[in-house]
């Protein structure tokens, strides 16, 4: 199994790899402005499908569609968060931690 970070350097590789493409096309490459945007989008995708695998609108292939959509968000982060410096290690762990004393009853 991968560690946040394995995923975090797989993220910024692939995220590399799209910037070189958008210049090959004549394209500027996306900075993180452009990548929220697109972040954004892929949140309304996924705010779509599960909407589907709830009931609410018929999909074909949902489980597929939703398991991308899921990867794409996850990606956005990743790149997001390196780009900003941010440890998504320490940052989701002292998160939890913090979830977990304001639900202790």
């Amino acid at each position: 199994m991968s560690s946040l970070r394995d995923l975090q350097q797989r993220a910024k590789e692939i995220a590399v790899r799209y910037a070189q493409l958008n210049v090959q096309e004549g394209h500027a490459p996306w900075g993180p402005k452009e990548r929220m945007m697109g972040f954004i989008t892929d949140v309304g995708e996924l705010n779509e499908l599960v909407m589907a695998k709830e009931g609410l609108r018929h999909m074909e292939r949902i489980d597929t569609k939703l398991a991308h959509e899921l990867s794409d968000c996850l990606w956005s982060v990743l790149v997001l968060a390196d780009h900003y410096g941010v440890d998504l290690e320490k940052a989701f762990a002292d998160t939890m931690n913090e979830l977990e004393r304001r639900t202790a009853v």
